[in-house]
C-alpha cells in the first residue's frame, strides 16, 4: 500500500537570534548572496533544523541560551554580532559553541555575503532514514537492515548505522560479524567532520554496504557530536543512511531523528504494541516531522493495519507478512532481503523505489 513520496527535503542556512537590528541586516546579505533564510528565535526552536542545515548563523544575543541548550558540536557554524555592545567576547563564546567563525557587523559584511552565495550542499547530498521499534522485538532492526541492503542491492552506495547500544549489534544481523573494520567504540569521541572518505573506507563494508556497529566489548557512551559528525560523513560520502533508533532516545538518536528525512515506526498487530507505539510515536514526531507505520504480522487479534495507522493517528507505510524462514536464515547469518524474496523484501524493494524516484524527480 504506497504512501506519498518523500518529498525532496530543501534546506536554508539557519539563522538563530531575536535581535531585529541583526536580523534586518542578515536578510539583507543574505538577499545580496541570492539565498534565503531560515530564522528560530532561540535555540530550542532551532534544533529541528539545526543539524540539517547548510550554515547556522547564531547571533551574539543567543550565543549564551545555546551554550546551555547544548546543542550539537557540529561544522559550518558562525557566530555573528555588530561592532559593539556585547559583554562576553565573540572569540570566547565562539570556542565554547565550537564555532568555526566570528562574524563582527559591518567589516564581515563582504565575508558573510560571499557564504550566503555559496551554492552548498544540505549536508551531503544523501538521504536519511530512520527506523525504530514500537516495542522491544518489533523487527526495526531487520527492517534496517532489509532496507539497507535492498539500497545495495539498487545500486545506491548505502550506510547502515546502529544507533542501539543495547541491540547486539547490526553486524550480527548481517552475518557480517567477522568483517574487519572499525564499530562505534573507536569512534566514540568523534568530534566535528569527519573525513567522509576515510570513514567509509575504515568501516566493514561489502559491494556498496558500509555498517557502524556496536562491538561486544565493554559498554562506551555516544555522544551526540559524534552522530552528528558520523551522519554528516554519510551524507557526504553515500546515497542513503539508515540508521536503526533505539525506543530509549539518548541525546546521539535525538542528533539522528533530527537529521532524518523519515522515520518507519515498526509495530506488532498486537493492542498492547500498538498502544506501547503511540508514546514512541508522539515522541518521534518532535524531532521528525515525517513518520510513518509499518504494522507487521501475525495478527492474533486479528487488528487491522489501517485501525492502528488510525488509532496512532499516522500514514501507513506497509505491512509485513508472517516469514519463519527468515528467522531461520538470519539464524544462518544470511542477511535480510539478500536473495531478494519474500515478504520483506518485498516491501523494501517499495519503499527503496519510491526514495529513488523521487530523488530523480527532484533531480530533473
Amino acid at each position: 500500500m504506497p504512501m506519498p513520496s518523500m518529498p525532496a527535503a530543501r534546506r536554508l542556512p539557519l539563522l538563530v537570534t531575536t535581535d531585529d537590528d541583526l536580523l534586518e541586516d542578515l536578510l539583507r546579505l543574505a538577499a545580496a548572496g541570492g539565498c534565503e533564510i531560515e530564522v528560530a528565535p532561540d535555540p530550542a526552536a532551532a534544533r529541528p533544523r539545526y543539524p540539517g542545515a547548510p550554515l547556522v548563523l547564531i547571533g551574539m544575543d543567543q550565543a549564551n541560551a545555546a551554550l546551555r541548550t547544548a546543542l550539537p558540536r557540529r561544522p559550518r557554524v558562525v557566530l555573528v554580532g555588530r561592532s559593539s555592545g556585547y559583554r562576553d567576547d565573540p572569540w570566547q563564546l565562539a570556542q565554547a559553541l565550537g564555532a568555526e567563525h566570528v562574524a563582527i557587523l559591518p567589516a564581515a559584511e563582504g565575508w558573510l555575503v560571499e557564504r550566503f552565495a555559496e551554492r552548498l550542499p544540505s549536508r551531503g547530498h544523501g538521504r536519511v532514514l530512520g527506523v525504530v521499534g514500537g516495542r522491544g522485538g518489533a523487527g526495526a532492526s531487520v527492517l534496517a537492515s532489509g532496507l539497507a541492503m535492498t539500497a545495495k542491492r539498487a545500486g545506491l552506495r548505502t550506510l547502515l548505522v546502529d544507533a542501539d547500544p543495547l541491540g547486539g549489534g547490526l553486524d550480527l544481523v548481517l552475518g557480517w560479524e567477522d568483517l574487519d573494520g572499525l564499530r562505534w567504540p573507536a569512534l566514540s569521541q568523534a568530534d566535528g567532520r569527519i573525513d567522509a572518505t576515510a570513514l567509509v573506507g575504515a568501516l566493514p563494508n561489502r559491494g556498496g554496504l558500509v555498517v557502524l556497529s556496536w562491538d561486544r566489548g565493554e559498554m562506551v557512551g555516544l555522544p551526540a557530536q559524534a552522530m552528528a559528525a558520523t551522519i554528516d560523513a554519510g551524507r557526504r560520502a553515500c546515497d542513503l543512511v539508515v540508521v536503526d533508533l533505539p525506543r530509549q532516545f539518548d541525546d546521539a538518536a535525538v542528533v539522528a531523528l533530527q537529521s532524518a528525512d523519515r522515520v518507519y515506526l515498526v509495530v506488532p498487530a498486537e493492542l498492547r504494541a500498538a498502544a506501547a507505539a503511540g508514546r514512541i510515536a508522539a515522541l518521534t514526531r518532535l524531532h521528525c516531522a515525517d513518520v510513518a507505520l509499518i504494522v507487521r504480522g501475525p495478527t492474533p487479534g486479528r487488528l487491522r493495519a489501517r485501525d492502528i495507522a488510525d488509532s496512532l493517528h499516522m500514514p501507513l507505510a506497509g505491512t509485513l507478512r508472517p516469514e519463519p524462514a527468515l528467522c531461520r536464515s538470519l539464524e544462518q547469518g544470511v542477511a535480510p532481503t539478500s536473495k531478494g524474496r519474500g515478504p520483506l523484501a518485498a516491501l523494501c524493494q517499495r519503499l527503496i523505489s519510491e526514495l529513488t524516484s523521487t530523488s530523480m524527480e527532484a533531480a530533473a
